[in-house]
């Protein structure tokens, strides 16, 4: 069980009301071109050419912005987009019509050790974006670590663009994240409170 000081003060979010979800994504599309501009940085990191065949797990996808980069980034992937809200998953729905046969969904609440299982992993690689911080309890984003390192294949890569500041500092979350199972843990990128981060799996095992 968490102690107090390892929690930190959650802003509400009614992420399974359709009009929040819709008013909280006007509001986020005024991030938009910068949000773009550090995934496609995030992206630049994984170590396969364009026209790979990868399979890929977006870690809290929202509405499918991730996703939509990971798609232009690899024309060949096969992303599964994972959320917690149903109604996020239905705006990512329509968002992606055009990719139908390149992209699955699947709904599950990351603070739940069986959220995995409806992923059909394992996966090449899992990024994911401004989401993991949201579980705001050190212990569970450490679970979640552990989670991502165990649908990944023996030297797939986790990218994470996240607010690691309000989770303890970048400095922590890689020896978090190494903690987790993974054997190369580097910051490409930081500024104030915000990061990038890669982690590679170990080649076997």
């Amino acid at each position: 069980m968490s102690s107090a000081n390892d929690r930190i003060r959650v802003d509400h979010h009614d992420w399974h009301s359709p009009q929040y979800v819709d008013a909280w994504i006007t509001r986020d599309f005024t991030r938009d071109e910068e949000r773009r501009r550090r995934l496609r940085q995030m992206l630049a990191a994984a170590p396969w050419q364009a026209d790979t065949d990868i399979k890929v797990l977006d870690v809290g996808g929202g509405y499918g912005v991730v996703t939509e980069e990971v798609l232009r980034a690899f024309p060949r992937a096969v992303v599964t987009l994972q959320d917690y809200s149903q109604p996020m998953l239905d705006r990512a729905r329509e968002r992606l019509a055009a990719n139908a046969e390149r992209v699955k969904y699947a709904v599950g609440d990351l603070r739940d050790p069986a959220w995995t299982d409806a992923v059909d992993g394992p996966f090449d690689l899992t990024v994911s974006a401004i989401a993991i911080h949201n579980l705001r309890d050190l212990g569970e984003i450490a679970a979640c670590y552990r989670a991502i390192a165990g649908v990944l294949k023996p030297s797939g890569i986790f990218l994470d663009y996240d607010l690691f500041g309000l989770i303890g500092g970048v400095d922590a979350q890689i020896e978090t994240i190494k903690a987790a199972g993974f054997a190369a843990v580097d910051c490409l990128w930081q500024e104030g409170r915000i990061a990038i981060i890669r982690a590679a799996r170990p080649a076997t095992g």
